[in-house]
């Protein structure tokens, strides 16, 4: 099966996991010991980003050390972005329209 970024990111589980990967480099046992699900539930999401090229693992001793890849995380990141603008400009006008409310409710009183 073929897996891509998108689907990495796709289970809360797994972006918890990239969030924690993205501040420092963990064993697989110290990623375990972060969710309250099993470890080879933890196994499964590990393999899934290390399938989608978001984790690598680097072998150290006994220790099997999980990596983050960022640039992988690229395509997801371009794809989001291209909305960025979008829910701006709805945001924008969702709070002017709310300031509408408030002053005509300002002007009643």
């Amino acid at each position: 099966m073929r897996r891509d970024v998108f689907q990495a990111i796709a289970d809360p589980v797994r972006r918890d996991i990239i969030q924690l990967l993205a501040k420092q480099e963990l064993t697989v046992n110290a990623v375990a010991e972060q969710f309250d699900v099993s470890r080879p539930a933890i196994s499964k999401h590990l393999k899934i980003l290390e399938e989608c090229g978001i984790i690598t693992f680097d072998q150290q001793g006994r220790e099997r050390y999980c990596l983050i890849q960022p640039k992988n995380l690229i395509p997801a990141f371009l794809w989001i972005d291209q909305y960025r603008n979008l829910w701006e400009e709805k945001l924008d006008s969702f709070e002017n329209y709310l300031n509408q409310l408030q002053n005509k409710k300002n002007e009643r009183s």
